[in-house]
């Protein structure tokens, strides 16, 4: 059976809970995540999500995540799966790592396994990372811009 690790990370210059209330309002994902189009459902553990997701240049994919875990301020982690367990999972995971009152890392990874990852290893490498790493910046870009207004 194949695993695979994509992991990626950004410094974003707001607080812990400016990032979580970015990350965890599904509601207005259209309006500025390049990657995760869609998100309908509640960031609480045990709930199932309905998840779009469209890296830049290919085709959107659907998938209904369930809630693994979520800590606000810290962590929210899902796990996904295409069709049946082991086909192919993905347990994927967004990490708030407080480095100050008003700086953050914000990790972005996700654990794929199954019998198609290795036959997928070159897409997920290609276009889910480069997904990830949108997403990242326009994380950044939303928290940041929030602090921004909230001291104007």
């Amino acid at each position: 059976m194949g695993k695979h690790i994509i992991r990626t990370e950004v410094e974003i210059d707001a607080s812990a809970e400016q990032v979580w209330s970015v990350l965890s309002d599904f509601n207005s994902y259209p309006e500025w995540n390049p990657f995760i189009k869609s998100a309908v459902g509640q960031p609480i553990k045990g709930e199932r999500l309905q998840i779009t997701i469209q890296p830049s240049g290919a085709k959107p994919m659907r998938f209904s995540p369930k809630v693994l875990a979520s800590e606000p301020g810290r962590e929210l982690r899902w796990l996904g799966r295409l069709i049946v367990p082991g086909i192919f999972d993905g347990e994927h995971c967004f990490i708030i790592e407080k480095l100050s009152d008003t700086k953050v890392r914000f990790e972005q990874s996700e654990r794929f396994s199954g019998l198609l990852v290795g036959p997928l290893r070159a897409t997920l490498e290609r276009d889910s990372k480069r997904g990830f790493e949108e997403m990242n910046q326009a994380l950044k870009t939303r928290a940041e811009t929030i602090v921004f207004d909230k001291r104007a």
